[in-house]
Formats: structure tokens, sequence, C-alpha cells
């Protein structure tokens, strides 16, 4: 069998010869370029640019040699960030700009203007991760709700659909195709947007403020999700960025699993596989988010990084949920030795081979400063080790 016949057996409950091992090298890519590590064979082929929505995720490599390092590391592709559409505004005045101040000092600012006032988010760049994260949220008090409110109002998407039709020809045998969906519209204000705090406080303080603005995102990633429910993948997943020790039952409950199980359902009736991304703490929320019926969990880090040994990631979880993840991506880097990453491996391997309902990959993702030989280890793990 091949790497996407193996993966397609799991997605459809049978056992393939060997467990399938598919990984994000995303911000590992984004690092080989920013330190020009990147061989030139892989740089040849890359000339494509994707749309603004995915920049900072590898952006500049989603062509044939972005597929040939995958194919030449043993690695089976699946993911890079792709939302199938364009977000585009009438009625509101946007500035984007971008400071550079040295290596520590990359900002991207962006200023909505609004009949209600100014909003004004800044992300600056780490170099640590070799990405952009939220220095300034958009959203820093309950009153710029309504400034919110009204750019989602006047928000609109429109298909992008090429990469996906490229893809089954560029992957070919060696994955599947996959493009996201919106996030729920609390973890678009936690992870994106507001932050955490915020988000409680706005609940609490103005209430009916609060849910009228996210009626409103919902109405609008509604719209967005329809758009990625009708592209060609095969594969969606609604990129959730959840972690436990932030959302907890709770708020899953409440604000999440509606979202969740509305999607899972009209993805289920187009005959395509759903899945959903945690990629944080999991003790008391993924066996909820099994029971929202999602195909596949992804993005999953055990133990000893993760809070879950991996004997035990399958305890109290929806029984043909198909689990997704297990080698943390620090592992891939020279904190751990070639023995203490080979043993690990064999063990989730081992765990796996239970039953037909895992996928090898990384939590979450393959991080700056991984070695290319311990990531070709893997596939050598894998077909000695990983064979039903």
């Amino acid at each position: 069998m091949n790497l996407r016949e193996r993966v397609l057996s799991i997605l459809n409950r049978r056992k393939p010869d060997i467990i399938p091992w598919l990984g994000d090298l995303a911000y590992w890519i984004d690092y080989l370029l920013e330190e020009d590590l990147m061989p030139e064979k892989y740089k040849e082929h890359e000339t494509q640019k994707q749309s603004i929505m995915n920049e900072g995720l590898a952006s500049s490599y989603i062509g044939k040699g972005l597929q040939r390092l995958h194919r030449d590391l043993g690695v089976g592709f699946y993911l890079q960030g792709y939302f199938p559409f364009k977000i585009k505004y009438d009625n509101i005045e946007i500035n984007k700009k971008e400071l550079n101040k040295g290596k520590e000092g990359k900002f991207q600012i962006t200023v909505f203007n609004t009949p209600y006032g100014k909003l004004r988010e800044i992300w600056q760049y780490s170099s640590s991760s070799y990405s952009f994260a939220p220095k300034e949220h958009l959203i820093k008090d309950w009153k710029d709700l309504k400034c919110l409110r009204y750019i989602y109002e006047h928000t609109y998407y429109e298909a992008d659909y090429n990469l996906a039709e490229k893809r089954y020809d560029l992957i070919g045998d060696n994955g599947v195709v996959l493009c996201y969906l919106p996030k729920s519209p609390m973890m678009e204000l936690v992870a994106l947007k507001a932050g955490i705090e915020n988000f409680v406080y706005f609940s609490l303080d103005v209430p009916d403020e609060f849910n009228e603005t996210l009626k409103l995102m919902e109405k609008k990633h509604d719209e967005a999700a329809e758009i990625a429910l009708n592209s060609p993948a095969e594969c969606l997943m609604i990129p959730a960025n959840i972690s436990s020790e932030v959302v907890g039952k709770e708020y899953y409950k409440r604000y999440i699993c509606p979202y969740h199980k509305k999607w899972v359902k009209k993805i289920r009736e187009k005959n395509k596989y759903s899945f959903v991304h945690l990629d944080g703490t999991m003790k008391g929320l993924i066996k909820e988010i099994s029971f929202a019926g999602f195909d596949v969990i992804e993005g999953l880090t055990p133990a000893p990084v993760g809070d879950i040994p991996i004997e035990e990631i399958c305890e109290g979880v929806k029984e043909d949920t198909i689990l997704w993840g297990g080698i943390p991506g620090l592992y891939f880097t020279d904190q751990i030795t070639d023995d203490e990453f080979s043993s690990f491996v064999k063990n989730v391997l081992r765990v796996m081979k239970r039953k037909p309902r895992y996928v090898l990959g990384v939590g979450d993702q393959v991080i700056p400063g991984a070695r290319f030989d311990r990531i070709k280890m893997v596939n050598k793990l894998v077909n000695k080790y990983g064979k039903y």
C-alpha cells in the first residue's frame, strides 16, 4: 500500500499494512528559509505564493519543491494552514504596514477604520518560533465590540480553490488534500482577536453585547465555512487551537460544541472527513471534543510534553474517533538523543498498533532547529516497527 491508501484506510476504519506517518513541517520550513538552510533542490520549483490568509505558514512553499522535500524525508503531506477562500471588505478603510527594526523588531500593524472608531492590532515576529504572534489584540475593551460587528457586517468571502485543485496532482500518493474552515467564534476571539481574559470579562460584564457579537461572527463564519465545504478538499479541519487549561468543559459545551456539531454534520453529509486541531493540554476536553463527532482529532501531543501518556490517550474517547499525532515537535531536535527518540517512537508505534484508529503525526509542529536526519528516522522506524 502507498501512504495515501494507508491514510484512507484509517479514515474509513480499516486496517492498512503499516501505520501511516504524516507530519506538519510548516514552521520548520520557515526556519530553514529564514536561516538560509533550505537545500537548493527544493527551492527551484517554488515560485507560487499563497494568499494573505496563509502567510506565516511556509507561505512561499506550496508547490513541487514542498512535495519533493516531504517525499525525500519520508513524511506524508496533509497540512499547511490553507483556507480555501479570500476575505474581502466593503466600506472599511484598512491600513497595513510592516516595521522592521532588526530580528526581534519585526511588526505587522493593521488598522481598521469604522464609523464607530478605529481598531488596531500589532503582531510581532518571534525569532525562536520563526512566526508572528499578537502583541496588541484587535479587541481591547467591550466598547470595541461594536466596531468588530461593523467589520463583520462588511465582510464577505470569495472561493480560492486553485491550490486545493492542484494538490491532488502535487501530493499524489503521498497524502491527502485538506482545507481549513474558520475557527469557532470563541476561538477566533481567544486565539486571534481578544485573548481569553477579555473574552471572560466581556461574557460577564456585557452579556447582551457579547452574545450579539458572537451571533454575528458565527453567521459570517458559516458563510466562509460553506465555501470551504464545497472546496475540492477531501478532508476539512476546524483549526481550533484548543487547549483544555484555557477553554475547559463548560466553555467548550457552551460556546464551541454547538458550532463543531453543526459543521461535523455538514461535512459528513458531503461525504468528506472532519478534523479538529487540539494542540494543547488534553485532559478534561479530548473526550468532549470526540463526542462532537469529528472523524479525527489532530495535533495530539502526549506526555512528557503533553498531559496524557500515549498509553492513555484513547481512554474515554469516542470509540470510532481517529487520533492523529504522537511525536512532540521538540523531539526532532538535539535536546533529545537519538536513542531517546527511537525508544519513544517505538513505544508510540507499539500503542498505535493495538487498533487501526491512529495516524502517527507531530504534536503539533516539527519545530525550528529540527534535524533532517531525525525526521528521516521516523520513516525507518515506522517501516520496521509500525506493521500491524
